[in-house]
């Protein structure tokens, strides 16, 4: 097969190619570009599994970053097991294939127990003192050690949160590499997450992100540069655009309003209690998945999202079958934000009685996605002398609360998770190969099999097709 690396440089669309981007550009204009219709909900978690599986989310089933898990009655966010994901991955069918085949999985989520032969993800270290300490997963094992004695510890703090910053998707990319010289694997998936966090700060203005175009620019230059010197194929990927956004819904707060959601008190903090709840949203950008457990409440549920400023369109059973997402895991009903607006997981009506997580970077305690831990909480006078103080009680030993993230979600001036309005919003699929892309547009689970069509595994996206 034909070594190929798919370089997924997220949130890169039309609209971003331009004079901050000249090494992008030029790829682009010298093969061929191709806008990829995604799929619904446009998240990391849910595309990225289209692209591997070339099926939808009511066959693969990841119907978001999140959902609500129904028989533990827990909403779980960023999972790793690749066993949640069904249906056979594009390294598995190359393998069928070709059993010289070798992939290496760089970040791509759900990226833990596969059958990749290489993977490497973030993994932090939780001690039972309540630190939280960088570090990865890897297969084999002992990547982990050599990755980080050759290129530092991976860099946690600047992979997301407010101190999020290029050396992440730097330190990725090296990653990539190291392990390409040692282990030469056929297909690469090498994820740069850097534009995603920048736009959804300031949404995608160009004059605010600028900078970060070139930074990001820069890696992918130099990664296109180091592949094809080595006589690899490159193809730039992105998993969806980021649209200027200026209004968040809280619609738990709506269905709380409405006596609807149920909360249990602890230590004087309100928390969701899903299990309890008739009817509750897991929030995920622009789209919220909406459990009904008193299933007599759906027209009622329904009429009040539909109700709701901010609210595009609300998926019933019909709806969520038309959009593939017709799948167990999805909630009852499926709300999708206007193009403007946004959801956040927010439920409780006064702020002092917000869970103590709600103020820190915890993604996996809170029920939904909250992209307010970009930002740190501008009321903090001397922020950096907070982070400084809090991190001194973390080298002492001490318990410490990293509590500098705002509750406030009109910070946030870009989201995704809708179907983009525009092909300049839509995502991209980049490849010097003009003759195995002939579209200007494909659709999310054709980025399937044109990646096989570069290993030049044709006989095996034919097989899939009629499958």
């Amino acid at each position: 097969m034909r070594k190929t690396a798919v370089i997924n440089a997220v949130g890169l669309t039309p609209s971003l190619l331009g004079p901050s981007t000249p090494s992008l550009k030029a790829f682009a204009e010298g093969g061929a570009l191709a806008t990829v219709s995604p799929v619904l909900p446009a998240v990391t978690c849910s595309v990225q599994a289209t692209y591997l599986t070339g099926r939808y989310p009511d066959e693969h089933g990841i119907v978001g970053n999140g959902w609500y898990f129904r028989d533990e009655c827990e909403v779980k966010f960023w999972r790793q097991s690749n066993k949640l994901v069904g249906c056979s991955k594009v390294w598995d069918v190359a393998r069928s294939m070709d059993p010289s085949f070798t992939c290496a999985n760089l970040f791509w989520w759900y990226n833990m127990y596969s059958s990749a032969d290489y993977s490497v993800t973030p993994r932090p270290m939780y001690p039972a003192d309540g630190r939280k300490i960088p570090d990865i997963y890897t297969q084999p094992d002992g990547l982990r050690a050599q990755l980080q004695a050759e290129l530092g510890r991976f860099p946690l703090f600047n992979f997301w949160g407010p101190n999020t910053s290029i050396g992440a998707t730097r330190w990725i990319a090296e990653a990539a590499k190291w392990v390409d010289r040692r282990h030469d694997p056929t297909l690469s998936l090498v994820y740069l997450p850097h534009l995603d966090y920048c736009l959804q700060r300031h949404g995608p203005d160009l004059r605010k992100v600028a900078g970060d175009l070139k930074e990001l620019d820069a890696v992918c230059g130099d990664l296109i540069d180091y592949y094809e010197a080595r006589g690899t194929q490159v193809i730039i990927l992105s998993e969806y655009g980021i649209t200027p956004v200026s209004e968040p819904v809280h619609l738990n707060r709506v269905l709380r309003e409405h006596g609807l959601l149920a909360i249990r008190e602890e230590l004087g903090r309100e928390l969701l209690d899903a299990g309890a709840s008739k009817a509750f949203a897991v929030a995920d950008h622009q789209v919220a998945h909406v459990y009904v457990n008193d299933t007599a409440r759906l027209p009622e549920v329904r009429a009040l999202l539909e109700a709701t400023d901010g609210v595009e369109r609300v998926l019933d059973d019909e709806g969520k079958r038309e959009h593939h997402l017709d799948h167990p895991r999805s909630g009852d009903l499926v709300a999708i934000a206007k193009p403007h607006a946004w959801f956040t997981y927010y439920y409780w009506l006064d702020d002092d009685r917000a869970p103590d997580f709600a103020r820190t970077v915890d993604i996996h305690r809170k029920p939904g996605y909250d992209p307010v831990e970009l930002f740190l909480d501008p009321d903090i006078k001397r922020p950096k002398l907070k982070v400084a103080r809090t991190l001194l009680r973390k080298q002492l030993g001490f318990r410490y609360l990293m509590d500098v993230i705002p509750l406030d979600a009109s910070l946030v001036r870009g989201s995704h998770g809708a179907l983009p309005g525009s092909p300049g919003e839509a995502p991209v699929f980049i490849t010097r190969r003009a003759d195995l892309l002939d579209a200007e547009q494909v659709d999310a689970t054709d980025v399937f099999g044109l990646t096989l069509r570069h290993l030049g595994a044709d006989g095996a996206v034919r097989g899939n097709a009629s499958g």
